[in-house]
Formats: structure tokens, sequence, C-alpha cells
């Protein structure tokens, strides 16, 4: 890994397939940050590192294309992020709330997600992830029912549908999941990672993961004018 003034440049043989350059954000009349530049490759696992209320989430929120830059420019695979046109199909985001419905059952609010998403949704596929991160105890439960964990869980089991190299960017997955949980969601890193998929991803909690797979990213410190 090389720094080349505000750009983290990561050695690989591979071409970028996402890229940052000097990203700028604000929240009303106040800077969130800016000049923020980087780049991740097929196989790496960018983990972004900083304090709360900063603008970690914003950040994701631009990299996932929910919203603008105020400065700065992303593409996929050198086209504009907006106009690329399989940006879509190959992201997958989980962010802080996990996107599921109290009043369908577990595996119903999964296989919602795996529609809406164009991912295999048949009960075969579903139940299968949800065995993946032990839900499959809670399948025909309402989500209603379930503890900040186990819907964390749920929402997880998204990644256990992926079978293709594509971009996840996950926000503080690890929140709310015990020992066993953080252990399964770090293999799906892995796998996903060995298959040539990326990573980008906030985490409050140390990444016990090869420290060859992650490559840490410091949030800018201060804001800009």
């Amino acid at each position: 890994m090389t720094t080349l003034g505000n750009t983290t440049i990561f050695n690989s043989r591979t071409e970028p397939i996402l890229k940052a350059h000097e990203l700028a954000c604000r929240r009303g009349g106040e800077w969130l940050f800016a000049d923020m530049s980087f780049e991740i490759c097929p196989g790496q696992l960018l983990w972004l590192q900083g304090q709360n209320g900063r603008g970690k989430t914003s950040l994701l929120r631009l990299l996932v294309g929910l919203a603008e830059p105020d400065r700065g420019t992303l593409t996929w695979h050198g086209e504009p992020l907006r106009e690329a046109p399989d940006f879509k199909e190959k992201l997958v985001y989980i962010g802080h709330t996990n996107g599921l419905k109290d009043d369908l059952t577990v595996t119903e609010s999964l296989q919602f997600l795996a529609r809406l998403h164009n991912r295999d949704s048949s009960p075969l596929s579903v139940s299968s992830a949800l065995h993946t991160l032990a839900m499959q105890h809670r399948a025909q439960v309402l989500v209603r029912t379930l503890s900040q964990g186990q819907r964390r869980r749920v929402a997880l089991a998204r990644l256990a549908l992926e079978r293709t190299p594509s971009l996840w960017v996950l926000d503080e997955p690890f929140d709310a999941l015990d020992a066993d949980g953080i252990r399964v969601v770090n293999r799906l890193l892995l796998e996903h990672t060995a298959r040539g998929g990326c990573v980008f991803l906030t985490s409050h909690l140390p990444l016990s993961l090869d420290a060859s797979l992650v490559r840490p990213l410091d949030f800018p410190h201060g804001r800009a004018p």
C-alpha cells in the first residue's frame, strides 16, 4: 500500500473497480469531509476508521449512490457511478437499519430482499442462507419478535445468498452480534474476497481477519472549508 497526497493506492495486479477522487460532503452548512480519495480492487477489503459522528455513514451513502457528493467524483470500472449499467446489480449494501419488514416472517423478509435485489429467492437458497447465520430455527416467526442480534443475523443472511464477486458496502456489520455471529460474518468476508469480490466497511470493533486482507482507511481529521 502506498500513499500519494490524499490518495491511498493499493498495489494490485488488477485494475480498481471503484475509485473515489477528492470527495467532499457537507451536512447543512457544515463540511463533514473533503478531498478524500481512495480506490478498491477485486479481492480487497477496505476498513474505514474514524470517530462516530464524523460522516462515515454519509460517505457510505455516496458510495452506493444514495446521495451525491458536493465535490469530487466516483467511478465504477472507469464510468461515472450513476451511469454505470451494472453497478446496482453488483452492489450489496447493508446499513445501520436492517431493512426487514416487521409484519413478515423471517423467511418472507429475506425472500423479499432477495427478489428486490435480483438474487436467488428460492426456498432452498433462503433456507440455506438462514442456516448459515444460525437463524433456521426462527424462519417462520415474525420479524417483530426477534432480538436486535437476531435481526442483524437475518439482514446479514443476504451475504450468504451471494455467489458472484460483487461489491459489499457494510455499515457496522458486527453490531449486536455475539462471538459466533462475528465468526460467521468473517468467514463470509473471506469467501467473498477469495472469489474476487471486494468489501468496504465501517466497524468500531477490531477486525479479526488476516492483516494482509484488510486495508485500513483513515477518515480525514478535521473538517475542510
